[in-house]
């Protein structure tokens, strides 16, 4: 990555804390504000297509199983398409109230982040993920 990326990544990584922060908070509007409206979000098998979608959807989870809970994330890469799109690729996992370690590797997730940059801001597009395989 070049250092002429350095500003893009910390508004990139800025942008993945203030979700995962709003995660922890319980705050579903928060936590989408820096989606764009046309978002899609793949979980577990279901297309949340556009922003409002994803925040509806996201509030039910924190008011039931999600409240209270909080996100581990490691960043793994970020890479840039053009001067305008990156994806970012991390390990994720949900932690449940009361959890400060994600208790085995099954719980984890590769998660893939579509970012897009509208108006000199990143935003996200499209987030994806998939659970971690186990090591054979």
């Amino acid at each position: 990555m070049s250092n002429g990326r350095t500003e893009d990544v910390a508004a990139i990584e800025a942008v993945l804390a203030d979700s995962y922060r709003a995660w922890a908070a319980g705050d579903a509007a928060a936590m989408v504000a820096d989606y764009t409206a046309d978002a899609t979000a793949i979980m577990t098998g279901s297309l949340r297509a556009g922003r409002d979608t994803i925040r509806q959807s996201m509030a039910h989870g924190f008011e039931g199983p999600l409240a209270g809970s909080s996100t581990y994330n490691q960043r793994l890469s970020i890479r840039f398409l053009g001067s305008d799109a990156a994806i970012v690729i991390s390990v994720s996992a949900i932690l449940f109230a009361g959890e400060t370690e994600v208790p085995d590797d099954v719980r984890k997730v590769n998660a893939t982040w579509v970012f897009e940059k509208r108006e000199g801001r990143w935003l996200i597009a499209a987030y994806h993920n998939s659970p971690v395989l186990a090591a054979p």
